[in-house]
């Protein structure tokens, strides 16, 4: 529980040691991973002390053990090597320190790392962290390159040297970090940290040359490959050989294979570019001067067509025909107007012999009664009936003796 002070009854350090003593021991034995970075085997004395280093997080602590228990393993642990320990915290309270009092010690083998590293693998992989989605593309042409490496290294030298020979207006901004060891996972994360907020850094390279299982751990480490997957500039990670596949290859937005690879991949080649240009000025020349040579062909072609040779010839053929058929369709027509005329006068002649006139005209008279009937027979009429008499020149009334 919190313990009560105020300004008026403040705790002497000495009663703060012990309460943080008290503490400590509450904890019990527990098991610690860490990295050997200092080993302290004084001769004759039976206590061995040893720093412990968590390299993610930059945090150290000191632990101690009996000589037995170091010898235990002293033929495969020594300064750098990864242990797991079973160590009880301890807390001095005469110097307010804490140490760790180690009762056994065990070496992390290969095969561990690489389990642990499968394990830590599938566990990322399932935030989404390697998907292909997340890749960034690469710029064609990057003005300003951010490489991380080792100092004087190989790795540096190789993607310098490279990358100039294939562009040489290319430009770097360089951050040297240690590549292994306790301290590599920190400034390797500050590093990329760093050049990622410059504006200027269009892609990121995190090189190093090939190593062990244990001296590539630094780019398998958690914090980092959450640091590669925040980053907003495209990273590509070459580390290592061929073979060598640590988790930041994952998460990078491109892998390369070696740094020289990388160089390759990152900055175009000036040469093959300017190949690549001409080539396709090249191509461009014969597609256009192959569509001229075709569209002369066709202009041509249509040229010595007859219709555009002499384009009157088929409108004189045109009018010969029109000019014929126009008369073919007078002559028709005058053809029809005289057969109609005579055939009108024929029937007008018919119309006229046949005609009541006519006959009246010879001196035939038509005697109607009152009521208009034609008096066709004598017995049709009595004595003293008007009837009226129809000639050619007219009519009048006749009256019918007895």
């Amino acid at each position: 529980m919190a313990v009560n002070s105020t300004p008026e009854t403040p705790l002497p350090v000495g009663e703060v040691s012990r309460l943080i003593g008290g503490w400590i021991d509450r904890l019990g034995a527990v098991w610690v991973e860490g990295q050997i970075t200092q080993l302290n085997r004084r001769p004759g004395a039976g206590v061995v002390f040893l720093t412990l280093r968590d390299p993610s997080y930059d945090i150290s602590v000191s632990v101690t053990c009996f000589r037995q228990v170091y010898d235990d393993v002293a033929d495969v642990v020594s300064e750098g090597a990864r242990v797991v320990v079973l160590a009880k915290p301890e807390w001095y309270a005469p110097r307010g320190q804490l140490s760790l009092r180690a009762t056994e010690i065990r070496p992390v083998g290969v095969g561990e790392l690489l389990a642990r590293l499968e394990q830590l693998k599938k566990s990322l992989a399932a935030e989404g962290l390697f998907a292909a989605e997340r890749k960034k593309p690469l710029p064609f042409l990057p003005q300003l390159i951010g490489l991380v490496c080792g100092r004087a290294s190989a790795a540096e030298r190789d993607v310098l040297e490279n990358a100039r020979h294939r562009w040489p207006a290319v430009r770097f901004e360089v951050r040297n970090v240690p590549v292994q060891g306790v301290h590599a996972v920190p400034q390797v994360v500050q590093a990329v940290k760093e050049l990622d907020a410059l504006d200027d850094v269009d892609v990121i390279v995190v090189a190093r040359g090939g190593g062990s299982v244990e001296d590539l751990l630094p780019f398998s480490d958690e914090q980092l490959v959450r640091a590669v997957a925040a980053c907003r500039t495209p990273v590509v990670s070459a580390i290592g050989h061929e073979p060598d596949t640590p988790l930041l290859d994952y998460v990078a937005d491109l892998r390369a294979s070696t740094p020289t690879d990388a160089a390759k991949k990152v900055v175009p080649d000036v040469g093959e570019e300017y190949e690549r240009v001409r080539a396709l000025r090249d191509r461009a020349r014969r597609c256009v001067e192959s569509f001229l040579q075709r569209e002369e062909r066709g202009l041509a072609h249509a040229l010595a067509r007859p219709s555009i040779e002499d384009p009157h010839r088929m409108i004189d053929e045109r009018a010969d025909h029109v000019s014929s058929l126009a008369d073919r369709a007078r002559r028709t027509l005058g053809h029809l107007l005289d057969r109609a005329d005579s055939e009108l006068t024929h029937t007008h002649a018919r119309v006229v012999a046949l005609s009541p006139a006519a006959t009246l005209q010879r001196g035939y008279a038509v005697l109607q009664k009152a009521d208009g009937h034609v008096v066709r027979s004598p017995d049709e009429v009595t004595a003293e009936e008007t009837l009226r008499a129809r000639v050619a020149e007219g009519e009048f009334v006749v009256r019918v003796d007895a």
